[in-house]
């Protein structure tokens, strides 16, 4: 197995996950957004909208991820995967910013976006 074909395992994976938690979000918002680490409480009212937009959002870019992965160059997807990782990061900033739990913005957001540009690093080089 060459790195590109490991750093294509991981893009997916990183896909997959991402359409997991958009699903999750349109089926159940509210423990969606605390396991995000910004809790919503059970009268979400119109901030309910905005967590089925997240839902629709994250379950687009893991389609995206797809895309990439079968019809573009692997430097295409290192491209793409490099410029989604700002998107944990602004999550983590987000969940810092509402003081929600260090351990949500810094394990989860943080983590992955350490990860990605990780994978697009072997996308790039391999």
């Amino acid at each position: 197995m060459t790195v590109i074909h490991i750093a294509d395992v991981l893009s997916g994976l990183i896909g997959i996950g991402i359409i997991a938690i958009g699903t999750r979000f349109l089926l159940a918002p509210r423990p969606s957004a605390a396991g995000f680490g910004v809790a919503v409480g059970p009268d979400a009212g119109p901030a309910s909208a905005y967590l089925a937009v997240k839902g629709v959002r994250d379950i687009a870019s893991g389609l995206v991820a797809f895309a990439l992965i079968a019809a573009a160059t692997p430097a295409v997807l290192g491209w793409f995967m490099l410029a989604a990782a700002s998107i944990p990061v602004g999550d983590a900033l987000i969940v810092l910013r509402y003081q929600g739990p260090k351990a949500a913005a810094y394990g989860i957001h943080g983590a992955t976006a350490v990860v990605m540009p990780v994978i697009a690093g072997l996308l790039l080089t391999g």
